[in-house]
């Protein structure tokens, strides 16, 4: 798996693949009392959560390079996962923290290797046109 140019272990979990609905919907009563509906396609937004949950362990090393790229704004990344499947993600930071890493072992002054428990919170975006 493929974050911007970070290589992350293709264990991550995408825990809420399937909460999104690539369809949108309003409603609302007319003066009628009829019920209007409208929908339509979500282009983009999908939120992408990738959580370690026990299964990976991520060496502090390419924590620093996941907060490196989090700390710039509006980074368009893209994310290529395990199966194949491509897209621009940027950090989604309407729910706190888009990047939470903790430590497998306290340690006080941890090396590059030190293992750490990460979850990313990204979210789709259109894809930046090449220049």
């Amino acid at each position: 798996m493929m974050l911007d140019s970070i290589e992350l272990d293709d264990q991550f979990e995408w825990a809420d693949e399937f909460d999104w609905d690539a369809v949108a919907q309003d409603q609302e009563r007319s003066l009628t009392g009829a019920l209007l509906v409208q929908e339509g396609v979500k282009l983009h937004g999908r939120p992408i959560t990738l959580k370690a949950s026990g299964g990976v362990w991520t060496p502090l090393s390419v924590v620093r390079q996941l907060e490196a790229l989090r700390d710039q704004r509006m980074q368009v990344m893209p994310l290529v996962l395990p199966d194949g499947r491509e897209f621009s993600v940027i950090f989604n930071r309407s729910n706190g923290a888009p990047l939470k890493a903790t430590p497998i072992f306290r340690e006080v002054n941890p090396t590059p290797d030190a293992t750490y428990d990460v979850e990313i919170s990204l979210i789709t975006v259109a894809p930046v046109a090449a220049p």
